[in-house]
């Protein structure tokens, strides 16, 4: 018997239209309110008994997740030798004795600029992670040039000897909001080797998506009219997946600093970037942070 699903009305809607055919059913579905989840609380999460990977800092706790910042002191410098995208921000944590840490790309969407998503550069990379804000070329790119343009600038920070015994360049991971979402989760078709794709509130032309084995999150907001595919995406990716719906958050809710979100990809970055199963709990049955969450869908268990 299939699982219920919890996404909101508009984004169920569009996951009965998957553009590929879905692999998988979801396992776990959870009704999520405040009140109602165990998440809430900070008791902290046990280590997984097969926990493996790039661990960097403690464990865990549903309140380390949703705090505005992590454990680790960050700094941040401007890319240099600009090449192939329109600039970059790069924040990275200052620790040196954990080891390096993996890199994620960020971009703006359609006739918007880095500043604009600026807050999660310190966030994530406090929580462990270099993080690459870029710049387009231009503000009107498309999502598979905005795709091509994180390449660069992971590129560069990676090649940047500033960074050098800081950043893993094997362990990459590219996320944007708009047609930056859609540009990351077009990298996912076109670079498999990628460790984990994020798209928030993403937008592409089509729905090319049924050959993405990357694992890959998706957030939507239920009161967004703009990027309106986000549940179609879901269920055409073919790899491990998740999808975090906002209660009444319209395209924009990813400029402004929000605890669901950040909660999200924090989780999603240390799972499949660290392979950290440490986090693992707050994905499965997850979502990481009930609040402002109406529903989530995922492929767990992984």
């Amino acid at each position: 018997m299939r699982p219920r699903s919890l996404l909101s009305p508009h984004d169920s809607h569009q996951a009965t239209r998957p553009a590929g055919p879905r692999t998988r059913v979801a396992r776990r579905l959870a009704s999520l309110t405040l009140a109602g989840t165990a998440l809430a609380g900070t008791i902290a999460v046990a280590p997984a008994a097969d926990a493996a990977g790039f661990e960097r800092g403690p464990n865990p706790t549903a309140a380390s997740i949703a705090a505005t910042t992590g454990t680790f002191a960050v700094a941040q410098i401007t890319a240099q030798n600009v090449s192939g995208f329109g600039g970059a921000t790069i924040y990275y944590p200052t620790d040196r004795s954990q080891g390096t840490f993996g890199v994620v790309g960020i971009a703006p969407g359609f006739f918007s600029w880095w500043f604009q998503l600026q807050w999660m550069g310190p966030r994530l990379a406090s929580q462990g992670f270099v993080v690459v804000g870029i710049d387009t070329l231009t503000p009107f790119d498309l999502p598979s040039t905005r795709g091509l343009e994180l390449k660069a600038a992971i590129d560069n920070a990676v090649a940047d000897p500033r960074l050098a015994g800081v950043v893993d360049g094997s362990r990459r991971a590219v996320a944007g909001w708009s047609m930056g979402g859609g540009g990351a989760l077009d990298q996912a078709v076109s670079t498999p080797t990628l460790k984990a794709a994020i798209g928030l509130a993403p937008w592409e032309i089509g729905n090319p998506y049924a050959s993405v084995r990357v694992p890959s999150l998706i957030v939507t907001g239920t009161a967004d009219t703009v990027a309106t595919q986000g549940g179609a995406y879901y269920t055409a990716i073919a790899g491990e997946k998740a999808l975090v719906s906002l209660a009444g958050k319209d395209h924009f809710f990813p400029t402004s600093a929000n605890t669901a979100q950040a909660a999200a990809m924090i989780s999603w970055l240390k799972r499949w970037v660290d392979g950290d199963t440490r986090y693992t709990p707050f994905l499965c049955p997850g979502p990481p942070n009930a609040t402002g969450v109406a529903a989530y869908l995922s492929t767990c268990p992984f």
